[in-house]
């Protein structure tokens, strides 16, 4: 490695900055959403919003963040949201859907070897991610099982242009809660290899409120509580929130809080955010971020970025 690609690095990783548009290796010639997504933008200087601290402390002030990503296996099953990059040469599959009518009905390039999350045996929520790098489209699947006729089944599904800031329409749902994109809030470990993630991650809580705010598309929860969170709140990493003395692969996660801040987009368990498996991951890196806690998070007034 030459000096000057250390020193790069070491300015990504100690400043924070944003290499912009990184793409994903797979797939070089299609951006992750145009630079005005809402993934792709900054929140780092944006106000609070005044509900802030009711906000956090539904979601939970002791409890810590928790990276649902990482290597090898838990209870047997991959860790995290697995992606396949696929191109026009993948062979092409109509999905039949239990919810039809937020599902978008076209041919899923879904490959014989394809990964879902959980692996093939999973009774969960068996997300399939396939990003098309000839057309540039993203295509995304809920609950997604073979048939015994050889085709495929699903709860959901939904696909985007990847060089459109087009959204879903209002109250539809996708292949998560909110109606999003799983794949762009994803953390993925090329982009740690290269010392910067430069967008939003996605993350869950327990208990959310009857309602969504932009970008999110689709509520699922039957509380109006207005103390709960709506699908869609966006949150960030204090400024004040030293992440220093973190092991590389955590501070640029923790790094990408600060910047990017992350989107609520599904019911789980609280404060766990997504990442795609990688064997290059270290999980005991990564769960050192479970010292971070909701405390020490506030919630980002994002009307400045509504189309």
């Amino acid at each position: 490695m030459t000096r000057a690609v250390v020193l790069g690095a070491v300015v990504l990783l100690l400043g924070g900055g944003s290499a912009q548009a990184l793409r994903l290796p797979g797939a070089p010639a299609c951006p992750i959403f145009p630079a005005g997504s809402a993934w792709n933008e900054r929140v780092d200087t944006l106000p609070v919003t005044a509900n802030s601290a009711q906000m956090i402390a539904s979601i939970g002030l002791d409890t810590g963040l928790h990276p649902d990503f990482g290597s090898g296996l838990y209870d047997g099953q991959p860790i995290g949201i697995p992606f396949d990059v696929v191109s026009k040469s993948t062979p092409r599959s109509h999905v039949s859907f239990n919810y039809s009518d937020e599902s978008d009905h076209v041919a899923y390039p879904i490959p014989k070897t394809v990964h879902i999350e959980g692996g093939r045996a999973s009774t969960g929520d068996r997300h399939a991610i396939l990003v098309d790098k000839s057309a540039c489209r993203l295509y995304e699947l809920f609950a997604l099982y073979p048939t015994s006729s050889g085709g495929w089944k699903a709860g959901s599904g939904a696909t985007w242009n990847l060089r459109s800031n087009h959204l879903r329409p209002a109250g539809w749902t996708s292949a998560d809660a909110a109606g999003l994109p799983i794949f762009p809030g994803l953390a993925r470990y090329d982009e740690v290899a290269r010392g910067v993630i430069d967008h939003a991650l996605r993350f869950t809580a327990a208990r959310t409120r009857r309602a969504f705010v932009y970008p999110a598309r689709h509520y699922a929860s039957s509380s109006n509580d207005p103390s709960l969170p709506p699908m869609g709140l966006r949150v960030r990493l204090k400024a004040s929130v030293d992440i220093s003395g973190f092991p590389p692969q955590a501070r640029i996660v923790l790094q990408a809080l600060k910047t990017y801040g992350m989107i609520l987009a599904d019911n789980g368990s609280n404060w766990y955010i997504s990442g795609a498996p990688d064997p290059h991951w270290s999980n005991d890196a990564l769960h050192t971020i479970d010292r971070i806690t909701g405390s020490d998070f506030e919630v980002v007034d994002t009307t400045s970025l509504h189309p």
